[in-house]
């Protein structure tokens, strides 16, 4: 994945300061990811790895600053992130900066923090919680936490991410839209 992803940016035009930090932050979300997973095809293990490329791929974010901290953030598994002070040694109070300020998902007032965020915090939260939308049926979690998942991208990260990036919208209705299906499914 991080072939792919250094590949990827490089094709979207990322300088070569951008890729180096974007490398350096990928490699450091890994680290607790490789010491726990066993699949390297696991949802989880890919999960830095794809937020960037939909960002990459679906937002046209060349900004290597905003793409590490797209690689570094983890709103599902507290296991799986990394402390501020690895980040600011690692890739820089920039990154660590924009990482704080990203809302995670079990706050009350979670549309509201999003929508006042700058964009850039916008991009990187709307693409991480989207790539745990699209995967959210691989994983070993029970039908509540689906439900919940699910219910939270249609009320928050959806108007959101309609308020935000046409390509996100479209991907976040096309997700609600097929998760909601599979929940139907379900019962």
């Amino acid at each position: 994945m991080a072939a792919s992803v250094k590949r990827t940016a490089r094709s979207f035009g990322v300088d070569p300061d951008g890729i180096a930090l974007l490398s350096k932050a990928h490699a450091l979300a890994m680290e607790p990811r490789i010491a726990a997973l066993t699949d390297d095809h696991h949802p989880l293990y890919l999960h830095p790895g794809r937020t960037v490329l939909v960002l990459l791929r679906d937002a046209s974010c060349v900004d290597g600053t905003v793409l590490a901290a797209a690689a570094l953030t983890e709103s599902e598994d507290e296991v799986f992130r990394i402390g501020d002070p690895a980040v600011r040694i690692t890739v820089g109070d920039e990154v660590a900066d924009i990482l704080r300020r990203i809302p995670l998902p079990n706050s009350e007032r979670l549309a509201e923090e999003l929508l006042v965020a700058e964009l850039s915090v916008r991009l990187v939260a709307l693409a991480e919680r989207l790539d745990h939308l699209r995967h959210g049926h691989l994983r070993d979690a029970d039908h509540a936490w689906r439900r919940a998942i699910h219910a939270q991208a249609e009320s928050a990260y959806l108007p959101v991410a309609e308020r935000t990036h046409p390509r996100l919208a479209q991907r976040y209705r096309h997700w609600c839209r097929t998760f909601a299906r599979r929940l139907d499914r379900e019962e």
